[in-house]
């Protein structure tokens, strides 16, 4: 089935992508840059290191769930099924998020009534998700105390992403690849990454449904890495959430019932869920949106299909519009993360040295 035009941002974006996962021209003329922009930021961490930059520690252990690589990896989907391990285990997490997309600075706690421009699409799903507190704003050191005093209970920080954040001080840092490893393994614009593979982390999650020896050395992990998969089985109507078709049944209708059926994805890689849904025997259009789009431009209002599937991040914000809430082609398709459980355990074993309030 053919695919359909991605937007321009879109294009530009996959262009830029395309290049990072190679050592081409265009990568080897913005080379001389990379080496700038890692000199600079290699100073600002050193800065930071040495106490000429200031920065703040919580009287809770903070961890941190982020990534060097440019971009959608899977931390939302990480950081949900950390929230729920560390529940399991007996803690009371919160989660601290910049809030991309949100509409102020200053701390702001996302509820089940906030809406995707005020605090963000990611940090509003891990709401729904989850349940556990959730605050945004720009300085997460501010954000974080603003949620500890408003939830006393919460004995554990989670900070989905906010790796390069340093003025946030962190007990634990998990960084997150995905399929794609260190791309061409250079810095930015030449590539990828905002800091070096070499840099240090207590975890390396990859989040693929196979983990070769190749893809775990590409990343500069000390040891083996953790792998970690996202899968989904059904799909749920926008509309009514009540309403489900599992993939068995719509790959079933687009193969041999003649189902026009689409899937849209506004994240960091919507290549990773596009395969998802072909590995489950599914015939799609594809449409790649920009990460975060906001969904103003009616985008499927030209799409001939009978029913189009979505990310839960894009739905969230689809949700909000009316025209696009009624729609009943539009069906969200929930993803549920799978790690080794000892993930969780660790990070309880290194934060036993805090206080866990």
């Amino acid at each position: 089935m053919s695919t359909s035009s991605p937007s321009k941002s879109s294009a530009l974006e996959t262009t830029l992508t395309r290049n990072w996962l190679r050592r081409g021209p265009l990568a080897c003329a913005l080379w001389p840059v990379s080496l700038l922009f890692r000199a600079l930021s290699g100073l600002r961490a050193a800065m930071f290191r040495a106490g000429v930059l200031k920065s703040s520690r919580l009287p809770v252990p903070v961890v941190v769930v982020g990534n060097i690589y440019i971009g959608g990896t899977g931390k939302t989907p990480l950081t949900i099924w950390l929230v729920q391990a560390l529940q399991a285990a007996g803690m009371t997490p919160g989660v601290i998020s910049r809030g991309h997309g949100s509409d102020g600075g200053n701390a702001r706690e996302v509820t089940q009534a906030s809406t995707p421009a005020q605090v963000g699409d990611e940090p509003l799903l891990i709401k729904q998700r989850t349940g556990c507190p959730v605050m945004v704003g720009r300085d997460r050191a501010a954000t974080g105390r603003a949620l500890l005093a408003a939830h006393p209970g919460v004995n554990i920080l989670l900070t989905d992403d906010g790796l390069q954040h340093y003025a946030l001080q962190r007990d634990v840092e998990i960084i997150l690849f995905d399929g794609r490893g260190a791309g061409n393994g250079w810095l930015l614009p030449a590539g990828p990454l905002r800091e070096p593979v070499s840099r240090r982390r207590d975890f390396t999650v990859i989040n693929t449904p196979q983990l070769s020896p190749q893809l775990a050395a590409s990343v500069g992990a000390a040891a083996m890495p953790l792998q970690m998969t996202l899968t989904g089985a059904h799909a749920e109507q926008l509309r009514d959430r009540g309403q489900r078709r599992t993939f068995a049944e719509l790959a079933e209708a687009s193969t041999g019932a003649g189902l026009r059926v689409a899937a849209a994805a506004g994240i960091g890689n919507p290549a990773r869920f596009f395969g998802m849904l072909k590995a489950a025997g599914l015939r799609i259009t594809e449409l790649p949106l920009p990460d975060h789009h906001d969904f103003q431009d009616r985008p499927f209002a030209a799409l001939d299909a009978d029913l189009i599937l979505m990310t839960e991040k894009d739905a969230v914000k689809c949700a909000q519009i009316e025209e696009l809430r009624d729609d009943p082609r539009l069906w969200v398709v929930p993803v549920t993360a799978h790690l080794d459980g000892a993930l969780a355990e660790q990070i309880v074993e290194k934060c036993r040295g805090r206080s866990i309030a």
